[in-house]
């Protein structure tokens, strides 16, 4: 395993990835936290390019709890299909919709154990919501900052809440609030899974990568 880089190591990579881009955005479309968890939570195993086309129309008619259940299933169904593993999350985000309307009068709520007590919204998911809609710099971890994480040295753990407490324990606190957009970014556009692009990337000094693709 890659040794965990240092404070100043790390300091010196977020201050270059704040110099480039200060305030990353994720790359999910949404209007409100409701279609934001919607988004979130179908993203699972899907990409988020995949998610916009299918929440494009859908989110123009069914962007509250309420809507949602108004439009049903079978409706809801139609609209996501084309992502994977739609049918058992048009099942979740239904059951979501209910409970946000009979528990919380349809408002989402701000907690992570009230968002992970929601049907297919899991640690990850709540995480990106509290970052994105309340501002809260928690740490969602999906495969590109498992893999950039533990290649560069950034954040090293052997699973999700291992890098998670990474982060937490090892990247300093002005880079807290936007720490997991840029290493999501860096993860799917240049640190890539195959061939990441070493030769182009602007922390190949420090990260502790040993195979870099020079090329």
């Amino acid at each position: 395993m890659v040794k965990q880089l240092d404070y100043h190591q790390i300091t010196e990579i977020f201050t270059r990835f704040r110099a480039v881009d200060a305030e990353p955005k994720g790359e999910l479309d949404h209007t409100n936290a409701y279609t934001l968890v919607v988004a979130v939570a179908l993203s699972a195993q899907a990409t988020d390019v995949g998610v916009n086309k299918a929440t494009k129309e859908l989110f123009k008619v069914a962007d509250t709890p309420q809507k949602m259940l108004d439009l049903g299933i079978e409706n809801l169904t139609e609209h996501i299909k084309t992502i994977g593993l739609f049918r058992q999350k048009a099942k979740n985000v239904m059951k979501t919709a209910r409970i946000l309307v009979d528990d919380y009068d349809g408002i989402v709520p701000s907690s992570r154990a009230a968002l992970e007590g929601l049907p297919g919204v899991g640690r990850k998911t709540a995480n990106v919501v509290l970052n994105m809609w309340w501002h809260v710099p928690t740490q969602a971890v999906d495969t590109h900052i498992m893999r950039f994480g533990n290649r560069s040295g950034v954040a090293v753990g052997k699973d999700v809440v291992a890098v998670e407490r990474a982060i937490e324990d090892h990247i300093p606190a002005p880079f807290q609030q936007h720490a997991h957009h840029w290493m999501i970014l860096h993860g799917r556009y240049t640190c890539k899974a195959r061939k990441p692009l070493c030769s182009t990337c602007l922390i190949r000094d420090i990260c502790a990568f040993e195979e870099k693709n020079l090329d």
